[in-house]
């Protein structure tokens, strides 16, 4: 791993540091002028070099890994390539630094630059998202939810979430998770025909066991999630509405997915994922909810923020206002349906029949085949995904009937439909023998092939 690891060609740096100062200024906020160019370089030493030397196996562990996601077509939905530029800021000085408190009142000095990086972030995403309030201090979306938890609820109160198994999330309530031990948590699921969510269903359930939070979301739902009609039963039963964006947070920003924030109490995300920033949290909600969001976060969950992690979702933001990021988007939407319906013609089950996002669950029992041992077959033949529950599912989370397939990854590298069709020929070789490896090895060398022609952003 080298230099070139920070500098691919084909991964272009969208940092717009003239608009964005431009927006912040108009705001009100004090910015200073940005650094030069070659001042920045200075910043910025060849970090490769130095962890080899340092730390030998470390650094070889690092290139290993960075050839894997070179070599390698990921179709796990929750996870992307963050451009360099992103790269750059979160492996910057600011890990050094401890900033607990928000900006203009901390607990230690030195925060002159801090609070402008986050002042940053902050009015990016209020920019992106058109909310009137962000907090970009969480430390995932796991914690990011927790606050929601801790703004509005006490223990024992009762919480509503999509259940796990139909496509939810965790932190939703469910039973194995924090939140679904410390508070009366109440499920909702899919129709059994369709494996949609029946809005009627909720209505009823609400109406029935008055949750003083209604989440809506998850993390295996591939389609559009009907944001208005949530809002519509949580006013009703008095609920404060969440939305959880975590996996369509970049497709939100783009304006290909329908937006929660003019609707919702309170909006919760990942950074990464479809938004391609680091790995951290995020939490837009309204004015009026702002200080019970923000002292839920701190002093309430956590200490000093992840500044690295901030100045990351702050170039990731700068980049969402692009108009590349919204081709991007839409090419997201346009590869899972490509991949979709190859699939399908294939003879594969898909839940729902499709999907309206990056995201697809698939049912292998028609293939006779179980998820896991799809999902490790696969990966030796170079794709890698992830086994998955499907809804209904007879056989165990650990080892299950489905597996959940994303394009943001691969729309990242540039792939199209045209390789999405490939892809889906290769997923049916896997799954028809997924015990032959000399046809995985074969694959595997032809998926390195094509990768090679859709370099991944950040790896050599």
């Amino acid at each position: 791993m080298g230099k070139a690891c920070l500098r691919s060609p084909r991964a272009p740096i969208l940092l717009r540091i003239s608009s964005g100062l431009a927006r912040h200024l108009r705001a009100g906020r004090r910015v200073e002028a940005a650094p030069k160019p070659d001042t920045l370089r200075r910043m910025h030493p060849d970090v490769a070099a130095s962890l080899a030397a340092t730390d030998p196996l470390l650094s070889s562990l690092i290139a290993q890994e960075e050839r894997r996601q070179r070599d390698k077509i990921r179709l796990i939905a929750s996870e992307n390539y963050a451009s360099e530029a992103v790269l750059a800021a979160t492996g910057s000085v600011l890990t050094n630094k401890y900033s607990e408190g928000y900006a203009g009142k901390r607990y230690y000095e030195g925060q002159q630059i801090v609070d402008q990086i986050e002042g940053l972030a902050i009015s990016r995403a209020k920019a992106v998202f058109g909310a009137e309030h962000a907090n970009v201090q969480p430390y995932s979306g796991s914690p990011a939810n927790l606050a929601v938890y801790f703004a509005f609820l006490k223990p024992g109160d009762t919480v509503m979430g999509m259940a796990l198994p139909a496509g939810g999330h965790l932190t939703h309530g469910w039973n194995v998770s924090i939140t679904g031990s410390f508070f009366r948590a109440v499920q909702y699921g899919v129709r059994k025909d369709t494996h949609r969510v029946d809005m009627d269903e909720v209505r009823d359930l609400a109406r029935k066991e008055r949750p003083k939070v209604l989440f809506a979301g998850g993390t295996a739902i591939p389609r559009t999630i009907d944001f208005p009609a949530y809002a519509e039963i949580a006013r009703e039963v008095g609920a404060v509405f969440v939305a959880d964006i975590a996996h369509i947070a970049g497709l939100v920003a783009a304006g290909v997915h329908p937006s929660p924030v003019p609707v919702a109490d309170v909006v919760s995300s990942t950074t990464h994922k479809t938004l391609r920033g680091p790995r951290g949290g995020m939490i837009l909600c309204k004015e009026a909810h702002a200080k019970a969001i923000d002292r839920a976060v701190f002093p309430g969950l956590q200490g000093g923020p992840h500044n690295h992690q901030t100045a990351g979702l702050a170039v990731a933001l700068a980049e969402a206002q692009t108009e590349a990021f919204k081709v991007y988007a839409a090419q997201i939407v346009k590869n899972a349906q490509a991949l979709a319906a190859a699939l399908t013609a294939r003879g594969f089950a898909l839940i729902t029949g499709g999907t309206d996002n990056h995201l697809i669950l698939a049912d292998l029992t028609p293939k006779n085949v179980p998820g896991k041992v799809a999902a490790k077959a696969l990966d030796a033949a170079g794709i890698v995904l992830n086994y998955n529950s499907i809804p209904f599912d007879p056989r165990k989370p650990f080892d299950p009937s489905g597996v959940r397939l994303g394009t943001a990854a691969v729309t990242t590298r540039g792939m199209k439909e045209a390789q999405m069709q490939q892809v889906a020929a290769w997923i049916d070789e896997v799954v028809q023998h997924p015990a032959d490896a000399a046809l995985h090895a074969r694959i595997a060398g032809e998926v390195a092939e094509l990768c090679q022609g859709f370099p991944a952003p950040g790896c050599a």
